[in-house]
């Protein structure tokens, strides 16, 4: 199993491919770019099967149609932000975007309990991580060690809780009863940044001294 980190959108916010030795992809939060985007993929000879998304703010789902429809696969979301995706004012499109809100089809394929998501060939553990918003999920990919976790956790960071449905306490919560209990050598995927691990972040992060 490999990946790679593509930077995409109006806050460059970092879109992940996760593919196997077939070639068959899994495509993470694709926040813009779409026409790109789906260039590089098929370049690449990549047959993504499925968007997962870590959570509905606008930066990044914004190429969720275009990817959705160029390669004929499903979204996955939390079923707690599936109405964000066709309401710009829960997606933060229209305060962020200079009042060009936008939305995008409903998901085909709704998350509601934490536990393992088979997706193809591919296995994740799910873990509900709100804090940043309340359908935040991390999707820990043991195969390759990595957890893509959306806006939760940074290299030396953590996400905004001052946006609707953000709670700091909730979201240190989610990072030390989730994430930190993953394996030290895990690969953290952010949604924005550097990646890092769960062992650097353990030892070096600021905002979480103390727990």
């Amino acid at each position: 199993m490999k990946w790679s980190q593509v930077p995409l959108g109006p806050l460059q916010t970092n879109a992940y491919v996760l593919y196997n030795e077939n070639l068959e992809a899994i495509i993470f939060d694709p926040g813009g770019d779409g026409e790109a985007f789906e260039t590089a993929i098929r370049n690449a000879s990549l047959q993504p099967i499925a968007i997962l998304l870590t959570h509905a703010h606008f930066d990044h789902i914004g190429a969720v149609d275009h990817i959705r429809e160029a390669f004929n696969i499903p979204v996955y979301i939390h079923d707690i932000e599936a109405d964000w995706l066709t309401d710009d004012e829960l997606n933060r499109s229209s305060n962020f975007l200079n009042g060009q809100g936008f939305t995008v089809k409903a998901a085909e394929k709704l998350i509601t309990d934490e536990g393992n998501l088979q997706v193809g060939n591919f296995a994740f553990d799910v873990y509900h991580t709100p804090g940043h918003s309340p359908g935040s999920v991390s999707y820990y990919h043991a195969s390759s060690g990595t957890v893509f976790s959306g806006d939760v956790l940074f290299q030396g960071g953590i996400g905004r809780t001052d946006l609707p449905g953000g709670n700091h306490e909730e979201l240190l919560l989610s990072i030390h009863e989730k994430l930190l209990e993953l394996p030290e050598t895990t690969e953290v995927a952010p949604g924005h940044g550097p990646t890092t691990t769960i062992q650097q972040e353990t030892e070096q992060n600021p905002f979480l001294n103390g727990l």
